[in-house]
């Protein structure tokens, strides 16, 4: 074989190969969340940090479900024609045991959060992706919800009696508002505001920033801060798109995925407290009695409408992790 012949045959077989290695080098990340949201600040964190650690990775972050809905974007992940998503309430439908997040009065704050994850409750939690090849790197924040209305500040369980408050159609958040007294209304999202305004519905219960960003303090007076509900993002991999990585690469954004967590949380944290503060002229705020509503929520952790879609291992768990007994 001559020299050009033997250059042509080494070129083609470099050029059959560069495909696959170009493709190995992009990371592309899918969020239904818009440009501008906390979603969009945690994700362009943690491309800086990959990015700075792995010059030759390019990471694109794509923002309002630009590679399709959440849950096609879950399930290209095991199918290899997604690389990693940062999803919320989704996930729910690939591992069931995400499910945890819906009962109620899991976490005071942002440190029992961390706690989990830290924990064999967040390891178990990892077990519920197997076989959908999914990798399961991080939480990362999302925030708390608290609740509104227009009665009388909520402190006690007893302040919940006869109120109707709006919730999703979730049926697990229905039953926890109906189990703590109030008379829980499921409506849209769109039909809230109007609801309160006309007094169809006396409160709703949301993140304090969504109260803040649709403008219910206008029909609302008061705001308790019950975070009686936390749901985290969750910093999904494929395991297609791990597999094609060297192992440097693989641990690089896996290990920096988890250490953004605590990041993501410090930025919830900040956040919730300027929203609070500019909130504080707006609408009257106050805390609320969380071990009581612990207490009086309990029960639900051994209702069948929660154990049926979580599993009864890994309530367990997650009760041992947080000393909820």
């Amino acid at each position: 074989m001559t020299f050009n012949l033997r250059f042509s045959a080494l070129a083609a077989s470099v050029a059959m190969f560069l495909p696959a290695f170009a493709q190995a080098q992009v990371l592309q990340i899918n969020s239904s969340l818009p440009d501008g949201s906390f979603a969009h600040a945690f994700l362009t964190e943690f491309k800086d940090r990959v990015e700075a650690e792995l010059p030759n990775m390019d990471v694109q972050i794509f923002m309002g479900n630009t590679l399709g809905s959440e849950e096609d974007v879950l399930q290209g992940l095991g199918f290899g024609t997604h690389h990693a998503s940062l999803s919320a309430s989704a996930v729910v439908q690939v591992n069931p045991r995400t499910a945890v997040f819906d009962l109620p009065y899991l976490f005071e704050n942002r440190d029992k959060v961390q706690e989990f994850a830290a924990s064999p409750a967040f390891d178990m939690l990892g077990e519920g992706f197997a076989g959908r090849g999914i990798v399961l790197s991080a939480l990362w924040d999302n925030g708390f919800r608290v609740i509104t209305n227009s009665v009388r500040p909520i402190v006690t369980p007893d302040d919940m009696r006869g109120l109707k408050i709006r919730t999703p159609t979730s049926r697990q958040r229905v039953a926890m508002f109906n189990t703590l007294g109030a008379n829980a209304t499921p409506l849209s999202f769109g039909e809230v505001y109007s609801g309160l305004d006309q007094g169809v519905i006396d409160g709703q219960e949301n993140p304090a920033q969504i109260a803040d960003s649709a403008r219910f303090y206008e029909v609302q007076k008061y705001m308790s801060l019950s975070n009686h509900v936390y749901l985290p993002t969750f910093m999904l991999f494929g395991e297609p798109w791990l597999n094609a990585q060297t192992e440097e690469v693989r641990e690089t954004v896996l290990r920096i995925a988890a250490e953004t967590a605590p990041w993501t949380f410090n930025w919830g944290e900040e956040t919730d407290a300027r929203i609070l503060e500019e909130l504080a002229d707006k609408i009257a705020i106050n805390e609320v009695d969380f071990e009581a509503f612990q207490a009086a929520a309990l029960p639900l952790y051994d209702d069948p409408l929660f154990v049926d879609a979580i599993g009864a291992d890994m309530i367990a768990v997650t009760r041992e992790v947080l000393g909820l007994d």
